[in-house]
């Protein structure tokens, strides 16, 4: 026995009759906080899943109510729980519920609270994969080598390797020689499943073996099969350990990777080539066992618990420290927990969760002091009297719950049994071993006292029962009208159920944006987030017919500020108002504007700059190999002389560049989407602002959005430039001089986005002192009148001389005629761009007898 106990930080007890295993405990960030803090997921056989974030006042508190996140019943057992990579497309971490006959992806999130309560957290199922054999336990990790994102692997009862790539199920294998599963575990390092098998022996398989085996459709394997195409499933290396195996898990430091494995009377260190690093034999029947890394020592430390409620810290074989745990732990992990680093976490099989820490002071038992004192019978007697009264008040009170504040719900959901069976039976697939298998009608009747869309309704019963029909769809529901539908429930498990009752859920969506009234003052604000987490705020002046749209990025304006156009304009048109005008007299925020087509030329820069070192590399590459090639042919052996090596390297660079490529034509994509988005809100803005006509700013739309997308060979840059250049010279020319001036013929990369900042600048500059836009060359006609607002007038000068062409008519071709310019620095890296806070576009709207003028 220990003399120092562990010390308890916290602990609670989950659930009543609950059962708990070695897979049912995990500690993980599984909410992508991202302040380093972990959450204890906990799932029970059961299909209880937890999430705990403990916040003791002082250690050894028990559980508060705010510390338990999440808890939900899901209906099947849950026998593991992991957080991974798990869903495509992110790189957030999802957690993964493995069930006996299925594996479901959750994404957990909370919302922040408002009140005392705290925050509110929710999963959302992201895809499930439906097993076609029994689980046993599962692992995870990049399979093959990919980048950003973890695969899943599952082991069946009866030796079945089944592999998932994250929404969709890539392939199966059995393991041969099978009788019984044992733990499971991948290397990342090799590319490796390890696991133990009935045999006691550790076997090793390569990824790739399993990928190219023989595919596992039918676990019997006739001669036929045996002579077809395909591979057997061959282990990479196999060690014998003369026990059965309780656990096994992989761990890296210093770029090796130990493969350990927890016997039932030793526990083994190998290497990953399969040969035995070290082995220590246990004094006691080992529980659980947790190996990790130590930082600080720069060794690799094992936490191992046995079933006399100890848990021992092991450095390789000696032993470090030995506390006493108050229960048998089946799972133990290592986590942080509120800014306490290494906090240890167990679980026992009865539903113990504790966290603590090991401490040097002895947990030595002190009684109390007893408090002796009188009993003062007297007023025990008035507090006896006080509580019977309270009790008798309460008993005369019937209606216990709270009334609601609404006479009835917007939809209303009733279901009626039928009393009867029905008279021919509507069971289907039922595996009752019976001659017939009856079955009764329910009738569910939805009514609703507003008008509702796209009404679903779902009907669930647990299971061995089951429903003809488990899903309704209503396109629409009128006002004070009702939908009734039919359906059957009948026994479909060879078991009786173990309850009778049903759940019906509706859902649905009103036309107007919101189901109830706010109560709040704050009525004109409106808010709005996308799906990739822009917040956009719509703000309604409660004086003056005023909107103001904010936020953070100047492109996320663009779609609200649309959306708010066109509401407006069909409210208007609906009441018949002729005289209504949206217009804006605000600055156009040229300076965000601006730093998005920087950072969208800075990546077309980057990838010249990557397409240039790939062509260097991949010639060199070619000539390493012309060199290697003629070495091997030579009948007169030669030394290498490193070329090899030289071969290695090179490919290494080719694959590298290539890949910062490719993420620099994610990000180039990307950064051409947020363009368009804020070039469309720039047009949208310069066209109420100077209250263009369609005609108009259908000729600035095709200026500033020639292309559908952008390459290399012709970008955005130039094309826009040459087209603004040619407004300037036409319809927005200033002088004789400028009409005179010519494009050239051929476009290519600029060196820099000055002229084309400097030309968009001119040309809102032209628009506010009265400048027109229009297709003819003719002289253009001045107009005299200028608005009020507009951009901040400039020193203007007379346009960069061009290449001149005979022809008048300007030409734009999209033949490739780039200038490359050698950066010193090689990769152009971001610029450190001061943006405000957020961006604002303020509007008025102002109702005169004319119309409704809307203005800063």
């Amino acid at each position: 026995m220990s003399l120092f106990k562990a010390r308890d930080w916290w602990s609670t007890a989950l659930g009543e009759k609950e059962e708990f295993d070695q897979g049912c405990l995990c500690v993980a960030d599984v909410d992508n906080s991202g302040n380093g803090q972990d959450k204890i997921i906990v799932g029970s056989y059961i299909g209880y899943l937890r999430i705990f974030n403990p916040h003791p006042v002082k250690p050894g508190d028990g559980m508060q109510a705010e510390d338990l996140l999440l808890e939900v019943q899901l209906r099947d057992s849950i026998l593991q729980v992991e957080v991974g990579k798990f869903v495509s497309g992110t790189e957030l971490l999802h957690l993964a519920v493995l069930h006996c006959r299925k594996l479901c992806v959750y994404a957990v999130s909370g919302t922040l609270g408002n009140v005392e309560h705290g925050n509110q957290y929710q999963i959302k199922l992201m895809y499930e994969h439906n097993l076609q054999r029994t689980a046993c336990n599962m692992t995870y990790g990049p399979f093959g080598g990919v980048k950003g994102r973890d695969l899943i692997c599952i082991q069946s009862m009866d030796g079945m390797l089944m592999l998932f790539e994250q929404e969709s199920y890539a392939f199966g294998r059995f393991l041969p020689s099978f009788l019984l599963p044992g733990p499971l575990t991948y290397s990342s390092r090799t590319d490796s499943f390890i696991t133990v098998s009935s045999c006691q022996q550790v076997e090793s398989y390569k990824y790739q073996v399993l990928a190219f085996a023989t595919d596992a459709d039918e676990r019997k394997e006739t001669e036929q099969q045996k002579l077809s195409s395909g591979k057997r499933l061959v282990m990479d290396w196999v060690l014998n350990i003369g026990e059965q195996a309780l656990d096994i898990c992989v761990v890296s430091l210093n770029q090796t990777s130990s493969v350990f494995v927890l016997g039932e009377r030793n526990f083994f260190c190998l290497k990953d080539n399969g040969q035995i690093r070290f082995m220590k034999k246990l004094d006691c029947s080992p529980s659980c066992f947790l190996p990790y890394c130590s930082v600080s020592e720069g060794t690799i430390n094992t936490l191992v618990g046995n079933h006399n409620n100890m848990l021992h810290v092991y450095q390789d074989v000696t032993l470090k420290w030995a506390t006493q745990l108050p229960h048998i732990p089946v799972a133990v992990k290592v986590g942080n927990l509120q800014d306490l680093k290494g906090v240890i976490v167990t679980l026992s099989d009865s539903g113990h969760l504790q966290c603590s820490y090991l401490g040097t002071d002895p947990s030595l038992f002190q009684a109390p002091k007893v408090e002796s004192r009188e009993i003062n019978y007297e007023e025990l007697d008035r507090e006896m009297k006080e509580l019977q009264k309270i009790i008798k008040e309460s008993t005369k009170t019937q209606d216990i719950l709270p009334k609601s504040e609404k006479d009835y719900d917007d939809l209303r959901i009733t279901a009626e049994v039928s009393p009867d069976l029905d008279v021919d039976s509507q069971a289907i697939d039922s595996e009752v071993r019976a001659e017939a298998v009856p079955s009764v009608t329910v009738k569910i009747t939805l009514q609703s006292r507003l008008a509702v869309q796209k009404t679903k309704l779902s009907i669930c019963v647990q299971p061995p029962l089951a429903l003809t029909h488990d899903q309704f769809i209503f396109d629409d529901i009128e006002s004070c009208g009702s939908k009734a539908v039919a359906l059957s429930v009948f026994l479909k498990g060879n078991c009786p159920p173990a309850e009778l009752e049903g759940d019906a859920v509706a859902s649905y969506s009103t036309p107007t944006d919101f189901a109830d009234q706010s109560d709040e003052d704050q009525v004109n604000v409106l808010g709005f987030q996308f799906l990739t987490g822009s917040r956009i705020t719509l703000l309604a002046s409660k004086t003056s017919q005023r909107y103001r749209i904010q936020s953070e990025q100047l492109e996320d304006l663009w779609l609200i500020t649309k959306e708010l156009a066109f509401r407006l304009e069909e409210h208007f048109k609906k009441q018949n108002s002729k005289d209504f005008t949206c217009t804006f007299s605000g600055s156009v925020p040229l300076q965000e504007y601006f730093e998005l087509i920087d950072r969208h030329f800075e990546l077309r820069l980057n990838a010249e700059k990557f397409e240039e070192l790939l062509s260097e590399r991949a010639i060199q590459f070619r000539a390493i190999e012309r060199r290697l090639l003629t070495r091997f042919k030579d009948k007169t052996p030669a030394p290498l002389q490193h070329l090899d090596t030289l071969l290695e390297g090179t490919y290494r660079q080719i694959i590298a560049l290539a890949d910062a490529a490719e993420e620099n034509q994610t990000n180039m994509f990307q950064a051409f989407t947020k363009l368009k988005s804020a070039t469309q809100l720039v047009i949208m803005l310069i066209s109420l602002w100077q209250k263009l006509s369609t005609d108009q700013v259908a000729i600035l739309e095709a200026t500033f959005l020639p292309l559908m997308q952008d390459t290399q060979e012709l970008g955005w840059e130039e094309s826009v430039d040459a087209a603004i250049s040619h407004l300037l010279r036409t319809c927005l020319s200033k002088s004789s001089k400028e009409q005179a001036l010519t494009l050239t013929s051929q476009l290519s990369i600029p060196k820099d986005t000055s002229r084309l900042k400097k030309h968009i600048t001119l040309l809102c500059d032209r628009l506010a002192k009265g400048g027109r836009l229009c297709l003819s060359t003719d002289t253009n006609i001045q107009q005299t009148m200028v608005m009020p607002g507009g951009c901040t007038p400039i020193q203007e000068s007379d346009l960069e001389e061009r290449t001149g062409v005979q022809d008048s008519t300007t030409m734009f071709t999209n033949h490739r005629h780039l200038t490359k310019q050698k950066s010193k620095t090689g990769i152009h890296k971001s610029k450190d761009l001061s943006t405000p806070d957020f961006t604002a576009l303020q509007v008025r709207m102002q109702i005169y007898s004319r119309g409704i003028n809307l203005v800063p």
